[in-house]
């Protein structure tokens, strides 16, 4: 004979039967149904966070500290020990997004941990000197592409002076 699921059961005395409170004086229960008499327990259910008429402690606690930024500029950062692993000739953020190096549409910044020994074209929104100075010993060249509108630094001579 097989043993089915559908036939398996606990054996008599392993699970007790669930207290039915308030279903009369028959169930061991009714009455109060052991919440005792009168009184904030005896009646509906407490809020989470009540505190019995108390300012409570969300009110009480100062809203909206601290200030955002709103001309904060977030780069990704990408190192050159990351971009030695990558295949291709040119790095743009396009490139390294679809590599999973980088978000898709993140501002990129390329810093110097590491070191990079064939010629590539990185095109990033930002680069470290020393990154930079890595990228154009290597034979390679870093160009530095404009923040899309409402990025930081506005598109002036501060940005072509970067681009030289």
């Amino acid at each position: 004979m097989t043993v089915k699921l559908h036939d398996l059961k606990p054996p008599r005395g392993a699970h007790r039967a669930k207290r039915r409170v308030a279903r009369g004086i028959g169930g061991k229960g009714g009455k109060t149904a052991g919440r005792g008499t009168k009184g904030q327990g005896a009646r509906d259910t407490i809020p989470l966070g009540f505190e019995g008429g108390q300012l409570p402690l969300t009110q009480r606690i100062p809203k909206l500290r601290g200030f955002a930024n709103p001309f904060r500029v977030a780069y990704e950062p990408v190192n050159l020990d990351t971009l030695a692993r990558f295949e291709g000739h040119e790095a743009t953020p396009e490139t390294l997004a679809a590599a999973g190096l980088v978000k898709k549409g993140a501002l990129v910044k390329l810093l110097g941990r590491g070191t990079i020994e064939r010629p590539l074209t990185v095109r990033v929104h930002a680069a470290s000197a020393a990154a930079r100075a890595a990228v154009e010993a290597a034979g390679g060249r870093v160009e530095l592409l404009p923040l899309p509108f409402g990025h930081g630094r506005p598109p002036s001579a501060g940005n072509a002076l970067a681009n030289r």
